[in-house]
């Protein structure tokens, strides 16, 4: 290999480590609440809902879901892993004159994302029966008791979980380190992404210091 030849390789990897480096994901903090999804009578796919559970008034036949994780905004925030299947679940409750049937799906979340302690019960949906002006939260109530709001009617928690804080700003990046990552679907638990940024990053950073150790030595060599 000539002296330019390996002055080309070292540069060549350095602006590769460069940009691998470059790449980690930033830091950012997130809030850990329970978000409000809705879906059409008809079925579909789950949209997040403009309005609160209090004021939302759901047709006969509709379904609206409650997912707890950590997010940063509506745009961020993780989607209940139950069907919106209004049939499935409420195919054993017929209508009734002056009412409505709402499908509720509950997601607890994942271990990841509860507070330091306790641990999201199992996911559940339950059909409710209010009456013909009832809101979602009504049906919410309907299925799911306790429930805990706050001064400012944010809801808390679902079912009594979790047992305490309401919206609390998390350090993702802390929070991380204090519990295990969740398992990926199919139940392998180790990374079947790619090697991490870290691995590449380290890999790029030998090679880049063996381009230069071949460098010098043919600089030595030659002078």
């Amino acid at each position: 290999m000539t002296a330019a030849r390996a002055r080309s390789l070292f540069v060549s990897l350095l602006a590769g480590a460069t940009a691998v480096l470059g790449a980690a994901p930033a830091h950012a903090d997130g809030y850990r609440y329970w978000s409000f999804w809705q879906a059409p009578a008809a079925g579909g796919s789950w949209t997040y809902a403009t309005q609160g559970p209090a004021t939302l008034r759901p047709a006969d036949g509709s379904v609206v879901g409650f997912r707890f994780a950590v997010s940063k905004d509506s745009a961020d925030a993780a989607k209940p892993r139950g069907a919106a299947d209004f049939a499935a679940v409420c195919a054993g409750t017929p209508a009734e004159d002056g009412g409505k049937r709402v499908a509720v799906v509950l997601d607890f979340g994942t271990p990841a994302d509860a507070p330091a302690g306790e641990t999201p019960p199992a996911a559940r949906s339950a059909c409710a029966k209010v009456g013909a002006d009832g809101s979602a939260a009504d049906a919410l109530a309907a299925v799911a008791k306790p429930l805990r709001y706050d001064s400012n009617a944010l809801l808390c928690a679902i079912a009594g979980y979790p047992r305490t804080g309401c919206g609390e700003k998390v350090d993702e990046k802390a929070d991380a380190g204090k519990k295990p990552a969740e398992p990926k679907a199919g139940g392998n638990d180790k990374d079947d992404d790619g090697p991490s940024v870290g691995l590449i990053g380290g890999i790029a950073a030998v090679a880049v210091l063996g381009a230069a150790a071949v460098w010098q030595t043919r600089r030595r060599r030659r002078g």
